[in-house]
């Protein structure tokens, strides 16, 4: 297969004049932060901000080399909703990152709040994420107000693209869809999501249309939330506990930026400049 199939045959998502997916260009980094509720920001990230000021947090954020800003609105129930689409509206005009906008990971409260955020969003976003469960409600939200969707299926090539599929058959444009098939941070979970991203690209690139969207990765979140990026309960030779959680997270990113992601959401700042080197 000569270089110029390859690069036909992958789609390319063109999001607020960046290219994702493009094979002859690097990565894009998203910094997430967790808006919504502060305290919830892993240790390394708070003594990043050293603050809970929303609006501080989005300054000093926006200040990173992060292509994209992501906001998690990581809300604790449905009686939230209303003040997380407060907390949107007063935010926005502080923005200037092209923007990716993420709910909590619970379905019953998922399909609620995104398209309650997805009606005031005065541009084009990223939304994540949709699953099988809720991608009724959510699909048609985005189509109306033409945003990129993270379609997030568990770790199965086969339920990615049937997800794909019956997404798109709601309307979803198929240069609308980021593939996320879910992974771990560590060990097993994340060498079997490194080899089903290995093969969704490989069917990307052998022109099946429903697996040729870019994919992005969320490994760096799971990595963190592993008991050796948390605790501080180990041996000296494990080292310390802050430059051990960062380079969980540079190692995680650097293992899905291999298998082919081409959005690497990070959540500490200063592994933006370590990936980005990296290139």
């Amino acid at each position: 297969m000569t270089d110029n199939k390859t690069a036909d045959s992958l789609r390319i998502i063109d999001f607020n004049n960046i290219k994702i997916g493009d094979i002859n260009c690097p990565p894009i980094f998203c910094l997430d932060v967790s808006i919504f509720n502060t305290d919830d920001n892993f240790q390394i990230v708070k003594d990043f901000y050293g603050t809970n000021d929303r609006k501080e947090i989005l300054k000093k954020a926006q200040e990173t080399d992060c292509d994209i800003l992501g906001l998690k609105f990581n809300i604790e129930g449905e009686n939230q909703i209303n003040e997380a689409v407060s907390q949107l509206k007063d935010l926005l005009p502080f923005i200037s990152k092209p923007l990716m906008i993420r709910g909590v990971n619970n379905d019953g409260i998922d399909r609620i709040l995104l398209p309650e955020l997805i009606k005031i969003l005065d541009r084009e976003c990223i939304i994540s994420s949709v699953n099988e469960n809720t991608y009724k409600e959510i699909v048609p939200a985005a189509v109306s107000g033409n945003h990129v969707l993270v379609l997030k299926s568990p770790i199965d090539i086969n339920l990615a693209k049937e997800l794909n599929i019956l997404s798109s058959d709601l309307g979803l444009s198929l240069d609308k869809i980021l593939i996320d098939t879910d992974i771990g941070g560590l060990g097993y979970g994340l060498e079997y999501g490194y080899s089903i991203m290995e093969k969704i690209k490989l069917e990307g690139l052998n022109g099946d249309e429903y697996l040729n969207m870019p994919m992005i990765s969320f490994a760096t979140e799971e990595s963190l939330k592993t008991k050796e990026a948390k605790s501080d309960n180990y041996p000296s030779s494990f080292g310390n506990l802050k430059e051990r959680a960062e380079f969980f997270e540079i190692c995680s990113a650097s293992a899905v930026m291999a298998a082919g992601a081409s959005v690497i959401v990070l959540n500490n700042p200063l592994s933006i400049d370590v990936m980005k080197g990296l290139m």
